[in-house]
Order: C-alpha cells, then sequence, then structure tokens
C-alpha cells in the first residue's frame, strides 16, 4: 500500500538533506524519537510502532527513511523537485501489504499528518 502526502513549502533537495538528520528527529515527527545517540545512517527509535532500527539515506530529490525490522518493510520519502505542482514536498509512504486493519490504517494517516505538520514548520524555520 501507498500513501501520499503534499506540503506547500520551497525548498531544494540539498536543504532536504542538510535538515532532515537522525539527530533532530523530534524537529520531523512527535511520533518517533532516539533511544540513543544517533549516527548519520541509523537509529535505535522508539514510536508508536515499537523499537526499530531507523534507516536514513539520501536519494535523489531528498531523503528515505525505513524501519529496517518492520513486518511492514514500512519507508517514507520526503522530496522536491518531481512534482506535477512547483514549490511542494511530496511525502510518500509504502508498506508490503495490500490490505490492513482500520486502526493500522489511522496510525499511518496520523504520522503522515503529523509530518506534514512538524516539516511544514520545521523547514520553513529553517529557510529564513
Amino acid at each position: 500500500m501507498e500513501y501520499f502526502r503534499i506540503i506547500k513549502i520551497k525548498t531544494t533537495e540539498d536543504h532536504i538533506q542538510k535538515s532532515l538528520e537522525l539527530n533532530n528527529l523530534g524537529e520531523i515527527s512527535t511520533q518517533l524519537f532516539n533511544l540513543d545517540a544517533p549516527g548519520e545512517e541509523v537509529s535505535n527509535i522508539g514510536g508508536i510502532w515499537g523499537e526499530f532500527t531507523l534507516s536514513r539515506s539520501k536519494i535523489k530529490g531528498g531523503i528515505r527513511f525505513a524501519l529496517l525490522e518492520c513486518p511492514n518493510a514500512l519507508c517514507w520519502t520526503i522530496t522536491t523537485g518531481f512534482h506535477q505542482e512547483p514549490g511542494t514536498i511530496a511525502i510518500h509512504l509504502t508498506i508490503n501489504r495490500l490490505q490492513i486493519n482500520q486502526e493500522f490504517n489511522e496510525e499511518i494517516e496520523e504520522f503522515l499528518d503529523d509530518h506534514c505538520v512538524r516539516l511544514q514548520e520545521f523547514l520553513s524555520i529553517e529557510q529564513i
């Protein structure tokens, strides 16, 4: 399954990659937190779905995050520059399921909504 969110904010690939790091995870989401000092590319995190290793990879257009041990292979990207509408960021989340229960679907929707609010605030401040 896949989910999308679009945020109206003008930024660059470089700015996304430099700003969205594991050491400032609290700026990106209220639903994830570091359990110990994060590395550049991986961190042990806790969150709404339990404890996982979160990976961060630079990709064309932005960043990819993935919960490495997640049985649903949950990952999401935050990118700019490839959308129909200029001046936007896309959040694209995927899991390896064709169907999920309503509770998990609502949790994913809330997770994405939280990301939208946090990223809008954080990246707007960063642009100043």
